[in-house]
């Protein structure tokens, strides 16, 4: 299997070395964002998915007061 380089800009590889996962080769880390079956979306929550972590994060609050 042969190997390459691909150019990018510095504040490009910044912002990938910041999704990079601890331990993780550069061939590891471009497999997994580039899978089918678990793609990056990048999105925000519903109002119902924000409210429940919301709850979830006062209960878990209360729990050290």
């Amino acid at each position: 299997m042969g190997r390459t380089a691909i150019p990018v800009d510095d504040d490009t590889k910044e912002t990938l070395e910041k999704l990079k996962r601890e331990g993780e080769t550069w061939d590891e880390f471009l497999l997994r964002v580039t899978r089918e079956e678990e793609p990056i979306v990048f999105s925000s929550w519903s109002e119902d998915e924000a409210g429940e972590a919301m709850k979830r994060l006062r209960e878990g609050r209360k729990r050290f007061d």
